[in-house]
């Protein structure tokens, strides 16, 4: 004998956990609103140290202004640096992506910084850290005076990076700094919830952040675009790839049904990376026939552009290791992250939802 129930929303879809003044995404209209800004707007006027400001102010309903931010975040990643040691202690052997979740979960709070600055300040060390050493070289230290974008490419890549290149990736990383409640600031807010520190609050939206369903598609994506390969093989290898009911990483959201505004500025970010060695004309070729495929295929469901297409285009013409893609994706969320966990900390409310038991009966 079973226990019949009424259908429910398995997953959650669309019931509020949780109420956050911090970003709300429009589905239908396509929009991204973070901290009461569309993000083409914050992306254009904001570097990552402004938007991590916004997320933090609206957070903790305490003012905290770029200056604020850049100089917390100059001094976690000296901290960060100087304790590399102990933080990659637990990292050898294991890949990029799994030695920068060891190496978060090694973190601790650091005596003059807010555990937001030591965590946001740490991630880009880590990330470098663990390129640096796949590539058989030694850590980077950081630079305090630079912005963190500018710094995270210099410790990811070595050398001094271009005025353009800085600016692209800071376009990132506030294209991606917080996205609504999804997976992994879910997982975060849950630990959150529990009044955990964000120490452990930011190592579980990371480790949520890794799956292929979430954080996971933009080194597939350059996958896709390597094996697809010249603009006469665009159609075959679609309409087969179609044909065999493969997805095409890239398209289609959890929550969008049109497309995803990010995408938009990242593919803007591409075109102004003068001299990147970006294809963006053979990439946009692809996404034109997969977007016309998909909705000839599917005309009921519509299956648009994501974030992920441009972020690998983007990631990958800044030379940044494939390998690494979800750690800079972390570099970037994790802004995201902190606010939304200082936010559920303050209502002091326990996330524990029901769950529908179909098993058997006693």
């Amino acid at each position: 004998m079973t226990i019949q129930l009424a259908k429910s929303p398995i997953g959650l879809d669309g019931i509020p956990a949780a109420e956050t003044v911090l970003s709300h995404v429009d589905g239908q209209q396509g929009e991204l609103i973070i901290a009461g800004r569309r993000v083409a707007d914050l992306a254009a006027s904001a570097g990552f140290e402004g938007v991590t400001a916004r997320l933090w102010s609206a957070a903790t309903k305490r003012s905290v202004s770029d200056a604020e931010v850049r100089a917390s975040l100059g001094l976690a990643r000296q901290r960060a640096f100087a304790r590399l040691p102990e933080l990659l202690a637990a990292t050898a052997e294991l890949p990029i992506i799994d030695g920068f979740r060891a190496a978060v979960a090694a973190l601790r709070p650091e005596a003059g910084l807010s555990d937001e600055a030591t965590i946001v300040g740490a991630c880009p060390v880590i990330a470098g850290a663990l390129v640096q050493r796949a590539l058989g070289s030694q850590p980077i230290a950081p630079d305090p005076t630079a912005t963190h974008a500018a710094d995270t490419l210099r410790m990811v890549r070595g050398g001094t990076p271009e005025a353009g290149e800085v600016t692209a990736l800071d376009t990132y990383l506030v294209t991606v700094s917080d996205h609504g409640m999804n997976a992994s600031t879910f997982a975060a807010r849950v630990i959150a919830s529990t009044q955990a520190d964000l120490f452990a609050s930011v190592t579980a939206g990371y480790c949520a952040l890794t799956g292929p369903l979430h954080g996971g598609a933009p080194e597939p994506v350059l996958e896709m675009l390597n094996a697809i390969g010249t603009r006469d093989n665009i159609k075959p290898w679609v309409d087969a790839a179609l044909g065999r009911g493969e997805r095409l990483m890239g398209f289609g959201h959890r929550i969008y049904r049109v497309r995803d505004p990010r995408a938009d500025v990242l593919k803007a970010a591409i075109a102004r990376l003068a001299g990147s060695g970006a294809d963006l004309p053979f990439a946009s070729e692809v996404e034109a026939y997969i977007r016309a495929a998909l909705r000839q295929k599917n005309p009921e469901r519509v299956l648009d552009t994501n974030v992920e297409f441009f972020t690998a285009i983007l990631l990958d013409a800044l030379k940044i290791p494939r390998q690494a893609f979800t750690p800079i994706f972390a570099v970037a969320r994790v802004a995201g992250w902190t606010a939304h966990a200082r936010e559920q900390q303050r209502t002091g409310r326990l996330i524990r939802p029901s769950s529908a038991y179909i098993g058997p009966k006693p």
